[in-house]
């Protein structure tokens, strides 16, 4: 699928596909099947682990075969239509694809450490009361160059080419965008194991975390395949609210879920995420039962205070509720940490992703 909008056009794009995809692609232009393997990876080496966005940059391949791809393929990037820099240093990044179709990602910056949110797809399908994607109808699954793509954009803007060196600021990556990424879980697989790749990004699986509202026949492949992080939008303790706010729960319920979460191939803690909303669930019988629910799995719990965008009928719990609600959460063994909102100023914290083209097509209606 193309990515770039830099006056390449329609050509198709590079990034996205596997080593021995590009073997076969150098193979048709040096007709040369022995060297096609160590070309194949050198282009690897230029557009994964150099960020190279021009094809007279590789040096290292021929001039005819830089020729050709550069009149057949892309490297480039998408469009940035615009970025935003919150005060507390969150960036967010509105990148529009060859198609005209738009995505929203975040680099959120901590002391030691750094997280890109990624987005899987454009627009939504779930319609979580809670969230501003969930407002957005679904256009289409992204391919995987077009999440690789958002990996690079923030390595560029963060000037971090090439990779490989343990003082970068962007270390980790958690796939909490726009869209539900099990929905599109073959396009992602292929963008995370390229992005795992030691030849490439290197990304470790213990710096990547999936987040799903609960599509429970693609969580124990998804840990099987890629064996990464697991986050659950949990969001409600009985089933009759979280069919309201988290609407898949209607055909994978809550106890369907947290099976799935039992059999989760991993080692790590599964981050259960839990919005906090003013008299909609955050009583302490809702910590307590919250508790009682997870008996038995290896867990978290991400408490995250509600951001607030146009138009929602929700408001956030008080500081003292959320707090009192922690509290009985951390009585019972399990870590309840309380997630410090960034980048609201932007529309950028958890739950506010939508794309400017969308608000604007909105207002104007």
């Amino acid at each position: 699928m193309p990515v770039a909008t830099d006056g390449s056009g329609t050509r198709p794009a590079l990034l996205g596909r596997t080593p021995e995809q590009l073997e076969e692609i150098i193979a048709g232009i040096d007709g040369d099947a022995k060297r096609a393997r160590m070309r194949g990876r050198q282009l690897f080496h230029w557009i994964h682990f150099r960020g190279a966005t021009d094809f007279e940059a590789m040096s290292t391949l021929p001039k005819a075969t830089r020729a050709a791809l550069s009149e057949n393929w892309s490297v480039g990037r998408p469009e940035i239509v615009a970025e935003q820099r919150s005060q507390d240093g969150t960036r967010k990044w509105l990148l529009r694809f060859a198609d005209g179709q738009e995505v929203e990602s975040v680099f959120i910056p901590e002391e030691d450490r750094g997280a890109l949110c990624i987005s899987t797809q454009v627009g939504c399908t779930l319609t979580c009361t809670f969230c501003h994607t969930g407002t957005m109808p679904l256009v289409r699954n992204l391919g995987p160059a077009e999440i690789l793509a958002q990996i690079m954009v923030a390595r560029d803007s963060l000037g971090e080419w090439p990779t490989g060196g343990d003082d970068r600021l962007f270390t980790n990556i958690v796939v909490m965008g726009m869209g539900e990424p099990l929905f599109n879980y073959d396009n992602l697989a292929t963008a995370l194991r390229l992005a795992m790749d030691e030849e490439g990004l290197n990304l470790s699986r213990r710096r990547i975390t999936v987040s799903t509202s609960g599509v429970v026949p693609k969580i124990e492949q998804c840990g099987r395949d890629l064996g990464v992080g697991l986050a659950i939008s949990l969001h409600a303790v009985r089933d009759e609210l979280r069919d309201e706010l988290v609407p898949i729960n209607r055909k994978w319920n809550i106890e369907a879920l947290l099976d799935a979460c039992r059999r989760y191939p991993t080692r790590r803690p599964i981050t259960f995420e839990y919005v906090m909303l003013k008299g909609v669930n955050d009583s302490d019988a809702d910590a307590r039962e919250l508790v009682r629910l997870l008996e038995g799995i290896p867990a978290k719990v991400n408490l995250i205070p509600f951001n607030p965008w146009p138009g929602t009928i929700f408001e956030c719990s008080s500081n003292n509720r959320i707090r009192a609600f922690a509290a009985i959460v951390e009585a019972t063994g399990y870590a309840s940490p309380v997630r410090t909102p960034r980048g609201r100023d932007i529309l950028a914290a958890c739950g506010q992703l939508k794309t400017a083209s969308e608000r604007a097509r909105r207002r104007a209606a």
